[in-house]
């Protein structure tokens, strides 16, 4: 068992997620990041940084459709640790028009990531999409899934997401036997 002091914090991450009805076929994500550091820190300079919050982003997003497209995207970047960090408050608009599906996190790291934009925006964007995902079920399981709708594309969309849903693995062989899905 590992044992923390927590007493000797220095730095602190938090990221919440909430999805949101937007209109029937779509959801509204938003996400915050939130860095905070209790104690005193210097940067390379030798400046020095007062205790506090360094970063403090919030992205919404509207994601639509059973192929989760991501259709509008904007980014507040209340706190920052320069002034030229907001240079790249806009850099995730490539994103508009890409759907969370295999390999968009790939896919968003090559295109908004490193240079092209800011790391915290990226972590944060890359936590709201499973967040998303997970938001647009609750969205459509609100009421009793039409089991003769269910095709098996969207069987394919749990697919090898995690362990319990694996190719091979008992949930998905019963959820195909229950749904009559090949």
């Amino acid at each position: 068992m590992i044992t923390i002091d927590r007493e000797k914090k220095i730095h602190s991450r938090a990221i919440e997620i909430s999805t949101y009805i937007f209109e029937p076929d779509a959801v509204a994500v938003e996400g915050r990041l939130t860095d905070n550091r209790p104690r005193t820190t210097y940067y390379l300079s030798g400046e020095c940084r007062p205790p506090g919050v360094v970063h403090d982003m919030t992205i919404r997003m509207i994601v639509r459709g059973p192929g989760l497209r991501i259709e509008a995207i904007d980014v507040e970047m209340h706190t920052v640790p320069k002034e030229n960090c907001r240079e790249v408050e806009n850099s995730i608009e490539p994103v508009v028009g890409m759907s969370i599906k295999s390999g968009f996190s790939e896919k968003v790291k090559s295109l908004v990531g490193g240079a092209n934009g800011c790391s915290h925006l990226v972590a944060l964007l890359l936590a709201m999409a499973p967040a998303a995902v997970q938001g647009a079920w609750a969205a459509v399981a609100q009421n009793p899934v039409d089991r003769a709708s269910v095709s098996g594309a969207a069987l394919k969309f749990l697919e090898n997401t995690c362990h319990v849903w694996r190719s091979d693995g008992p949930a998905l062989k019963e959820l195909r036997e229950t749904l009559g899905v090949e």
